[in-house]
């Protein structure tokens, strides 16, 4: 991987300079946050300005961490410009499967880049699925691709038990931003990663058939 990108450093920096904001302005926090009642009634730049917004310190420190980690995988391959095509497809698609899965809670809100992230995350792991990743609890690094699959399907699993205070449609829908923006991008991979393409697919689908049945 080469030294962090302009690209990455931009994306990073807005996040803290918007962040920081929020934290000291719940009135710009309330405004810009995403929030299904508003969105609804016509403030649809939540769908975008809600990416750029956090809960705490930590909540943005482990976002920033990720995408600095994996942002140069995808710049190495696509380039700055689709990099931030990815980013920004992922972080609404991420927001758009939030508001249809949402669509009845009026109350319903959420912030930060998780979304974005995923995707881009997910956009790497396709790039480059045999890249050993290692997670808590877990003494050996696994391929990427199976820690992709595993992480998908325990957002299925949040989403339908509403496990704790994270945004677990975002981050599925991030997920598939970014999978399928790669997959558009660089359709080769149907040949050269056949079984990772469908593997990845696998829990998507699911979610769909879920979904279909309202089972989540």
């Amino acid at each position: 991987m080469n030294d962090i990108h302009l690209a990455t450093i931009a994306i990073i920096g807005i996040n803290i300079v918007t962040s920081l904001k929020g934290f000291n302005d719940s009135h710009f926090f309330e405004r810009y946050k995403f929030g299904v009642g508003a969105i609804q009634a016509g403030q649809k730049d939540r769908m975008l300005t809600s990416g750029f917004l956090h809960v705490d310190f930590s909540h943005l420190f482990f976002n920033m961490f990720t995408l600095f980690f994996f942002a140069p995988v995808v710049i190495d391959w696509f380039g700055p410009g689709k990099f931030l095509i990815l980013y920004f497809i992922s972080l609404v698609a991420g927001n758009l499967l939030a508001l249809f899965f949402h669509k009845k809670e009026p109350y319903y809100s959420a912030v930060g880049a998780s979304g974005a992230v995923t995707g881009i995350l997910y956009a790497a792991i396709l790039l480059e699925p045999g890249m050993r990743l290692g997670i808590m609890f877990i003494p050996i690094p696994l391929p990427a691709y199976v820690l992709g699959i595993l992480y998908l399907f325990y957002s299925i699993y949040g989403m339908k038990t509403r496990l704790g205070n994270i945004g677990h449609t975002a981050h599925f829908g991030g997920a598939i931003g970014g999978f399928l923006t790669t997959l558009l991008f660089k359709p080769d991979l149907f040949i050269t990663d056949t079984w990772v393409v469908i593997l990845l697919a696998i829990p998507i689908l699911i979610l769909f058939v879920l979904g279909k049945l309202d089972k989540l």
